[in-house]
């Protein structure tokens, strides 16, 4: 039986482990909105948490990553839509 990976960030890099793009990538937005979708506002600071651990983690490796640029990566897409 062939196990799956988990769509899940690899730290300090914050790169998914499954697919190795930038976490969080598509696959684990999808299951994130699915799990909380009764409660987005929950969602928002899951995700605002894990924002400022991959903030400081990236800029221990000197990563090149703007605060606009990881709002953008963990918060924008999670925001409801109006």
């Amino acid at each position: 039986m062939r196990r799956r990976r988990e769509h899940v960030p690899t730290r300090p890099t914050w790169r998914c482990r499954a697919c190795g793009i930038a976490w969080p990538c598509s696959a684990a937005k999808l299951r994130l909105l699915g799990e909380y979708r009764h409660d987005r506002a929950a969602l928002t600071v899951h995700l605002a948490t894990l924002q400022a651990e991959a903030a400081t983690q990236l800029a221990t490796l000197d990563a090149d990553v703007s605060p606009a640029r990881l709002a953008d990566r963990f918060l924008s897409w999670a925001r409801p839509r109006g």
